[in-house]
């Protein structure tokens, strides 16, 4: 018979929510299909998937309260008077972040409706390639057929689970931005990390993606005044620059200036309860070969993330994944190996985890579907930004990949150390206020990426990426007119190179 729509979705998050407002406006009968499981700790959220729940949104919104932190010290030195002590309340935070996510929630609802987009509130699996059986929280069955089915059930966070206690007693981000009260010291870990909050331990994957998950979530609990400690096995940020001066490094470094704390080459063994309702946390130094217990009010793991596919029944229907990360396998056209499947988003393989990269390739999708396009999505030249207290935006290649791509005599590094001029009454330490740029040696020196770690990095890489993906030059930058005095401008007078040793510092004028 007639499959029921011209498009069904499977995963109300950023990809599949943009892909399914899209192919609305060519008037296909189109539905989406989504259900949040609740976490090992039993939390839940409503519509629009991580990047609004757990992800992006709470996240910055929790960050901008620590910068708020920060900007009360300097407050002062610009004539402020603020009585002492400050002191901040986690619940009055968390209450106004969790109010603006269920906003958010109840908008996509609304906007589904607008548009005609049926929204299904169930897990769904494959039955064969063009039915879905959806299952209710409470057992109901609903099969649902249609002529093109799109996978965008993007990832949850995993758990360590060979470290007892690690799922009985941790939480992840899915957990700690819905918290009504304060997480208290908390192990943040991240398999080069783990980090300890006020009470908190957060455990970070060495082999885990989105390591700067961690680094976010203990920076913006210093900054709310909860003591925050990061246990390190490897490297911090994965996949970021690491070279010269190490981007990622100064990222860190100054995190310790702010007062999280960090322990390099640890890894956690186990966890257990005491009768005090308290966390106790063993691990071991590699370094050193010793193992040492502390105890925390909560652990949080942030050791990667895992491809939400398990109950989709793909291997029924025949869609292909990768045997080693789970995630779905596609072409450039976001198709899978079966015709009018096709993914999104998080869950497919090689894409970078973002989400204004899966809002944009699911609006593509939709247009070449119904739209008569044949527009590819290019993930080339794709800006991001590390929301730690001092931010790390970035675009393009790092410069390890770009001796990769060209070789190291064919590369050309512009780099320097800059001091913002809001630093200088508030007599900030502005030691990793730092840029890098990486250029082809050749011809007109095309920038193959920008780095910079300042304030608002993600509002600089941001206008610097429209001309990278232009193609921009390196003479082209040092003819462009900064906007005086602010940070960015700094990156137009870019002239030192690594070749030189040196450094420069440039304050204002």
């Amino acid at each position: 018979g007639k499959n029921e729509y011209d498009l069904l979705i499977i995963g109300g998050g950023s990809g599949g929510l943009a892909c399914a407002k899209e192919a609305a406006k060519f008037g296909r009968k189109v539905a989406v299909l989504d259900y949040v499981e609740p976490s090992p700790q039993g939390t839940k959220w409503g519509l629009g998937g991580t990047c609004v729940n757990v992800g992006c949104i709470p996240k910055k919104l929790m960050h901008q309260a620590a910068l708020l932190g920060s900007a009360i010290k300097d407050a002062q030195h610009y004539g402020w008077n603020i009585t002492q002590p400050v002191h901040h309340t986690w619940s009055v935070m968390a209450q106004a972040v969790q109010n603006y996510v269920k906003s958010l929630n109840w908008g996509h609802r609304v906007q589904l409706q607008d548009k005609k987009v049926k929204y299904f509130n169930m897990k769904g699996s494959f039955s064969d390639p063009h039915t879905i059986r959806g299952l209710t929280k409470a057992g109901k069955e609903t099969i649902v057929t249609a002529e093109n089915i799109v996978i965008a059930t993007g990832g949850r966070p995993k758990y360590p689970m060979h470290i007892a206690g690690a799922l009985e007693y941790g939480i992840t981000s899915d957990d700690l931005f819905w918290l009504k009260e304060s997480p208290g010291k908390t192990p943040l870990v991240y398999y080069p990390f783990i980090l300890y909050l006020y009470e908190i331990i957060v455990y970070i994957s060495l082999t885990g993606s989105s390591p700067d998950v961690s680094l976010e979530c203990a920076g913006f609990l210093t900054g709310i005044g909860l003591e925050t400690t990061v246990m390190m096995r490897s490297i911090p940020l994965r996949g970021f620059d690491q070279v010269s001066t190490q981007m990622a490094s100064l990222v860190t470094e100054h995190m310790e200036s702010y007062g999280t704390k960090f322990l390099k080459r640890c890894f956690p063994t186990k966890v257990e309860k005491l009768e005090s309702n308290r966390l106790q946390v063993t691990w071991k130094n590699t370094d050193l070969r010793t193992e040492v217990t502390d105890s925390f009010d909560t652990v949080m793991w942030a050791v990667g993330r895992a491809p939400d596919t398990e109950t989709l029944n793909l291997e029924t229907v025949g869609v292909k994944t990768n045997s080693e990360t789970g995630k779905i396998i596609v072409d450039a056209s976001e198709a899978t190996s079966v015709p009018h499947i096709y993914a999104v988003g998080d869950i497919t393989e090689g894409r970078p985890e973002l989400t204004p990269t899966a809002i944009a390739a699911g609006k593509l999708l939709a247009q070449r579907l119904f739209g008569q396009s044949s527009e590819l999505m290019d993930y080339d030249n794709i800006p991001t930004t590390v929301f730690t207290p001092l931010e790390y935006g970035c675009v393009g290649l790092s410069e390890e990949a770009a001796v990769q791509c060209y070789g190291s005599d064919n590369i050309e590094v512009y780099h320097a150390y800059y001091k913002p001029l809001e630093f200088t009454v508030a007599e900030r330490d502005a030691a990793q206020c730092y840029m890098k740029m990486v250029c082809l040696r050749e011809r007109d020196q095309r920038i193959l990426g920008l780095h910079f770690i300042g304030p608002n990095a993600g509002e600089v890489i941001q206008g610097f990426a429209l001309g990278i993906k232009c193609g921009a030059t390196y003479p082209q930058l040092m003819k462009t007119i900064g906007i005086h005095p602010t940070c960015a401008e700094e990156i137009t007078k870019l002239h030192i190179t690594k070749d030189s040793g040196l450094d420069a510092t440039v304050t204002g004028c």
